[in-house]
């Protein structure tokens, strides 16, 4: 049956307003299909009578749908809300939909820390907390760990009103980390960082002095490092398509997040160089590229951007970039050179955006195929990505190299953070001989 014009015109119309909106070109007629799904899902009704409980409804049976997975919901959620707003100008109202999880993966121990995230008289808290820490430029990672120790703060003191929490609460918690819970002085210190943030940037009081709160002791500790040999020994025992980050890790230095968030544009294959944007505290800094992993490096540049021209023609947004360079460039998001350098095997919803995009590969792909291979190889040490950052270091103190440079290298800010290093040389940093290896035999 032939569509009648008037309604050929109304998703004409809503064609050109996702045009306007930036939708990329192969994703238009996918939000345009969900939108007629809507349309067709009660019979009789005007869209423009329909309420927001009935858009979530339509939302949550796609949700519970077989074969559609959670990025299509928000797709589907994303182009009803354009709909209402551009074309009834009207403000489409859907509560956030729940994630499909099992049971084991229950995000919080504590059923008090989950109440508190789902406690109405808490919402705009939360809702303030994550505004504060988007309009810093904080990462997702630290806006879901600040979020979820505020969580657990509220549900170790029962939900009170924040209005009724000072001082001498935030005293008990610190304290009970450390006395009840024997955590690590950095998990605490994250714990303090947050709820400082809270009261100081959200509350906006002074959270008071509480300097005598019992701590998380935390003797000095050396870094783990690896023998030339046994660098060898586990490169060996990794396969093939794993040994490339490793490499990366080894050979320039890099820290595990700050390789696998390489972006195409941030490798000089011309200098052998690989630039580290935003590293740790914010700074970049250059590093090397090895000779060895080049080639390899080039062939994954290759496929990286080919995966990307491919996901923009199957509609997706794009890589992510930050959202003051998405607005001065507002085709960024579709430019190969921003694509990463290692991309996930899979697509994904954007949790602030809701955008569907292909991010960079998870960091415990990497840890897990590290661990195995030092298993394989019967390596005596707890070995982990980082391990490798340490052995570069410590290699090149060992190959002469003068400190300032491996300072520079590795984006210490303080030299005396690079001193650790001296410690686990072969000589202790210093040509000291053992005097039992002194005697005359």
């Amino acid at each position: 049956m032939q569509m009648p014009e008037s309604v050929k015109h109304f998703w004409d119309t809503y064609r050109n307003v996702l045009k306007r909106r930036g939708v990329p070109e192969k994703s238009i007629q996918w939000y345009v299909r969900w939108a007629e799904r809507y349309a067709m899902a009660i019979r009789g009704q005007p869209l423009r009578e329909r309420t927001d409980e009935d858009a979530e409804a339509y939302l949550r049976s796609l949700q519970n749908q077989q074969g559609i997975q959670q990025w299509q919901v928000h797709q589907a959620r994303e182009a009803l809300e354009i709909l209402y707003a551009d074309i009834f100008q009207r403000e489409l109202k859907i509560p956030a939909l729940a994630q499909r999880r099992s049971a084991h993966k229950y995000r919080f121990s504590d059923v008090a820390d989950d109440r508190a995230g789902q406690n109405k008289q808490y919402h705009a808290l939360f809702d303030d907390l994550r505004t504060e820490i988007r309009v810093r430029h904080y990462s997702f990672k630290t806006e879901h760990s600040y979020v979820g120790w505020v969580r657990r703060f509220l549900g170790f003191h029962r939900l009170k009103p924040i209005e009724e929490l000072g001082t001498e609460h935030i005293k008990q918690y610190l304290s009970y980390l450390a006395g009840g819970r024997s955590v690590a002085a950095s998990t605490q210190n994250q714990a303090l960082n947050a709820l400082v943030f809270l009261y100081t940037q959200v509350l906006e009081k002074d959270p008071g002095d509480f300097a005598d709160f019992v701590r998380a002791k935390r003797g000095p500790k050396l870094p783990v490092v690896l023998s030339r040999s046994e660098v060898q020994r586990l490169f060996s025992a990794l396969s093939d398509a794993d040994r490339l980050i490793p490499g990366l890790l080894y050979g320039g230095g890099l820290r595990l997040m700050e390789c696998i968030r390489l972006r195409i544009k941030d490798v000089d294959f011309e200098r052998n160089q690989i630039v580290v944007r935003n590293g740790k505290g914010g700074k970049d800094r250059m590093t090397m590229l090895p000779e060895k992993y080049r080639d390899r490096l080039a062939e994954r540049v290759r496929s990286a951007k080919a995966l990307l021209q491919k996901d923009l023609k199957n509609g997706s947004d794009g890589v992510y970039v930050w959202s003051s360079l998405a607005r001065k460039y507002p085709s960024a998001e579709r430019d190969w050179v921003w694509q990463f350098v290692f991309p996930s095997n899979r697509l994904s919803v954007d949790p602030r955006s809701g955008k569907v995009r292909r991010h960079h590969i998870h960091a415990t792909t990497v840890q897990r195929a590290i661990k195995r291979a030092a298993r394989k190889a019967e390596l005596p040490k707890r070995v982990s990505p980082h391990t490798l950052r340490h052995s570069f270091a410590t290699h090149l103190l060992e190959s002469g190299y003068d400190i300032r440079t491996v300072q520079e290298l590795l984006g210490h800010s303080d030299v005396s953070t690079t001193m650790i290093y001296t410690h686990v040389l072969g000589r202790s940093g210093r040509g000291v001989v053992s005097p039992l290896d002194a005697l005359v035999r």
